[in-house]
This record gives C-alpha cells, structure tokens and sequence, in this order.
C-alpha cells in the first residue's frame, strides 16, 4: 500500500523545481529517492492526527457539518458532498434515528451503522467563551435526526453488547487545531517522517517546515548549552528569585515568572531544564550574555545568525520552525556535529545516471565488484563539522534524560528506554511542543492554531504535545533494542543529592548521577548536597558550587 506522505512530496516537489526547474520536474523522467520510511511515516500520520483529534474532543462539539431532510433524495445528496479523501477512513454520514443508548446512521451507498452513546459521550457543546455545554446524556443532547457527521468505524469488540453484525462507528469532527511532526536520522540529517497537519487535501500549509511559531520552554536548553560552555556545570546552584528586566525607554518593565508562580531560591542548573525554571533560565542568560546565547542558538540554526537578541527570547519568545528546532535538536544528541536536513537522497536521470546525491563522501573502495568476508568493510571519512564539544553536549542529553525521569515529560517514563527531550508552552498556550530523542532518533512535535490563540487552561505542552510524540515513539522504536546514550571521553559521573533548592528549606533523598567535565567536579564533601566520596566514578572529593 502506498505511504501518504503529501506534505514531504510537496517539500521535495520544490526542492526539484528549485534545482532543476519546472520542465525537468515534470518533463525530464527523473527518478527521485526520499528519506522518508514508509513504516515510520505511517506511525507519524497516525500520531499526529490522533492527537489533534484528542485535543479537539477535549473542547467539545461544534455540531454537524449540516442538516437534511430526510426525503426520497438523501443519500444522492449525501454522496454530492465533497469530502477531502485524505480523511480515509472517516466517512460522512447522516442521522437517520436514534434512541436512548445508540444513532442509527446511513451512507450514501445505503449501507447503516451504529453510533453507540458511549463513542458519542465526549459531544458536549463548545461554548463561546470556550468552555464546554452539559454532560451528553442521550444521543438527543449532540445529535438530531438528518445531522451529516463525521464518523469512523471502529474495530470489533467481543465485550460490547451490539446487534450482531452491526457495524459500529464514533462520531468525529475536523479539529480546528493544527500542527506538525518531524522524525530525524539525528547523524545524517536524513528525515524519516514529515507531517504537517491533520490533511493535506484541506490545506497544504506545512506546519513542520512553513509556520513560524514561539518555541517557548523547547528553547531553553540552547541557553544552557551556552551556560555550560563558559563555566557552569549541571550543579552550579542558580538563584530562582524574582527578576526584573528594563528594555530601555518607553518600554514595559519585563517581570517573568514560573509557571508554578512560586520561587525556589538556590537551585542546581540541572533542574533549570528539569523543572523547566523561567526564572532561572532568564537569569542564566543574563550572565551569560544574550549576544553569546544568540551565537549558539545560531550555531545550532535554530535561529537566523546576526538575530537581536532580547532576555525575552531566553523563554523561546523569538520564531522559529519545527524543522529547525527538531534539527538542533538532533545536533545535540549526535554530539555536537553539524548536520543539514535532507528529504531527497538520491537523483537520477531518464538514463538512470545519478546527477545529485545527499551523501558526497567519496569512497574507493565500495567500487568492488564482488564481496568476500576476507574484506575490510571500508571506513568513510566524517565531514560534519563539530559546533561544540561532544563534551558539552553530552551533558545536556544527560539533563534532559532527567526531564522524562523527573521533570516536565516524565508522562515518557514509563516506556522505560533512553528518552531524553523538552517540553514548550509559549504564553497564554499559544503553541505546545515536545522536542526529543532516542540515542538514534531525533523527533519534534508542535501543536497551535494556524491564527494563533490560546489552546485553553492547563494544556501544555506535557499534555498536547507528548502524547503525540509518545504515541509515536512507542511504534516508532518497538522493535529496535534498547540502547544507552553514547558518553564521550572525559566525563566524569558523580553521584549527588539532585533535589537541593527543589524547595525552599526542603529536606530531599534524591539520588541522580551528574555528568561533569573533569575537573569540573566538585571538590570538597558537604553533606547537604554530596552523598559521600565513593560515589564519584574515580574517587574525586565532591561539594556545593557557588551560587549564582
């Protein structure tokens, strides 16, 4: 069965227009292979569509597509209207009756069904001021008979108590919100999966790669990046207070705050990312330097280089794509090397000559005619450039490991493999993001409304956004063995008490394993902080940093 992968063929439609213009597109019998895996490209369209439609089930029903007379006409009417076929396998139907517990629903080809008051419970009325209507007692509070819905059958379910044979459907509407999903080779840059909204035939605006949305919280670990490369650790303490910011005259003093609207005093810079601190991060870059923040955000291309850079920007208030943060992100995870993300492998011509490959390396030795075992497998050279030491970027996957054990995407734990990632949640709710890897596999999630508005009280990131990343991961890594992430050479990992400044006065127990440059490590025991010598990898002294 062919994959439905529109919106990348759409990208790699004017990528080939770009390089070879509109007569060799679709003139010139070129042959062109993809990156994209059909497998994994299923498992994003299904993801992404099942969580936009979760969310929207979450904030009600606004009512049929439209209403009918139930004459001789009906189903000839029924089938004139156009449904986008992307949609497959919902269907359009009518409501041909109901009564306490089911709806009897009939398709143009004169097949029925059987909406149960179970799959239909969800219904309440979307209010104006967003809120939901009364609780869907009876098919009658969400349905009238010669309703045109939307529906999808449903598996069979041998502990439903139905009509022998009847199909069985639930009711469904086209979500109003939107979003994108991106899955990464993070070593090559090849894309795996690219989806760009809910369907393709309704609009071909590519949420992944077109919209510019506010990345929020999925920003802040490009600040701590550039923190740990002038001079921080993971354990450096960092003072969550209140900060004030004045952007100069005739402009609002800035006041930010945490989401949680409460201060923590002295707390490790591991938790900054854990507990994704907004006060902590906006402080961090402000000693460490908005300019320097800038560069590595540029470095890393999640933005444009020679950008002005405001302490704002720190919480993810500058625009960015999916594809660009999902691409930084994968740079982090590789260790440090730059990559370019690639939807197109391979070019050939009508004759079957390659004229344009992503890979350029060259390589003498995979000419061989024939293959024995006796051979050496042949060693390619790796051109990508290093953009900062794996060292460093090492340090922010192993604190990002902690954001699925401890922190904001801990929802991720219970997969029980190595995830690591960051939740995004720009103002009023505006955009929600989950950015995230396995050691093999980079993917970036956004959710939001092409007009940008609030996407409604307490939902975040954490609760849009992973679940459509956790659904995908889940299938996506199934089959593939669980592996750790690579560590690089001089790192040191100490054991210490990471719960230190999670609450003012607080007493904690909590155990993790810190990732330190040598020398880096602290020095001198404190029992407060330190659980004792022998836990650090190679017998070092440990104690608190100082206070920043």
């Amino acid at each position: 069965e062919p994959v439905v992968a529109a919106y990348a063929t759409e990208e790699i439609r004017r990528e080939i227009a770009e390089l070879y213009g509109s007569d060799a597109l679709y003139e010139g019998g070129l042959y062109v292979r993809s990156t994209i895996d059909p497998t994994l490209q299923d498992a994003a369209r299904r993801a992404l569509r099942a969580g936009l439609s979760a969310y929207d089930r979450r904030h009600g029903w606004r009512g049929p597509l439209a209403s009918m007379v139930l004459d001789a006409d009906w189903a000839q009417n029924l089938a004139s209207l156009i449904l986008p076929e992307d949609l497959a396998p919902w269907r359009i139907a009518a409501v041909l009756g109901m009564n306490e517990d089911a709806v009897v629903i009939g398709f143009s080809d004169g097949v029925n069904g059987l909406i149960l008051l179970e799959d239909m419970t969800w219904a309440r009325a979307q209010l104006e001021d967003g809120g939901l209507g009364g609780s869907v007692g009876r098919p009658s509070d969400a349905l009238a008979v010669g309703d045109v819905i939307l529906v999808e059958q449903l598996a069979e379910d041998e502990e439903r108590d139905v009509p022998e044979g009847a199909p069985i459907y639930a009711l469904r509407q086209f979500p109003d919100v939107s979003g994108g999903i991106i899955a990464m080779d993070p070593h090559t840059g090849r894309i795996l999966a690219m989806e760009g909204g809910f369907s393709f035939d309704d609009s071909e605006f590519n949420r992944a790669t077109q919209a510019m949305r506010q990345p929020g919280s999925a920003f802040k670990p490009f600040v701590y990046l550039a923190a740990l490369d002038h001079g921080f650790t993971p354990a450096t303490l960092i003072e969550d207070a209140p900060f004030v910011y004045d952007p100069g005259e005739g402009q609002d003093i800035w006041k930010p705050a945490n989401y949680s609207e409460v201060f923590y005093g002295p707390t490790p810079l591991r938790i900054g990312i854990e507990k994704s601190r907004n006060l902590m991060t906006v402080r961090l870059a402000n000693i460490v330097g908005p300019q320097v923040v800038a560069d590595y955000a540029a470095i890393f291309g999640v933005l444009d280089e020679g950008l002005p850079f405001y302490l704002p920007m720190a919480l993810g208030a500058a625009e960015t794509t999916l594809l660009r943060m999902t691409t930084g992100y994968a740079m982090i995870v590789n260790g440090g090397k730059r990559i370019e993300p690639a939807l197109i492998e391979r070019i050939q011509d009508r004759d079957g000559m390659t004229i344009w490959r992503r890979d350029e390396r060259l390589c003498d030795a995979c000419d061989s005619d024939a293959w024995n075992d006796a051979m050496e497998v042949p060693l390619l050279p790796d051109l990508r450039e290093q953009v900062v030491e794996p060292q460093t970027a090492y340090q922010i996957v192993h604190i990002m490991e902690g954001v699925v054990q401890r922190g904001t995407g801990v929802r991720l734990r219970e997969l029980a493999r190595p995830l690591a990632g960051k939740t995004g949640t720009t103002n009023d709710n505006r955009d929600a993001w989950f950015m995230g890897f396995s050691p093999d596999l980079a993917v970036g999630v956004y959710v939001g409304f092409d007009q940008p508005e609030t996407l409604g009280k307490r939902e975040t990131g954490s609760s849009v956004a992973i679940p459509v990343w956790k659904a995908f991961i889940t299938e996506a890594l199934e089959h593939e063995p669980i592996i750790p992430f690579r560590i690089p050479p001089d790192i040191r990992l100490v054991r210490i008490d990471g719960d230190r400044g999670l609450l003012p006065g607080a007493v904690t127990e909590r155990i993790i394993t810190e990732a330190f440059r040598p020398g880096t490590e602290p020095t001198e025991t404190a029992d407060s902080y330190v659980i004792s010598a022998d836990d650090v990898i190679d017998g070092s002294d440990v104690s608190i940093s100082e206070v920043y």
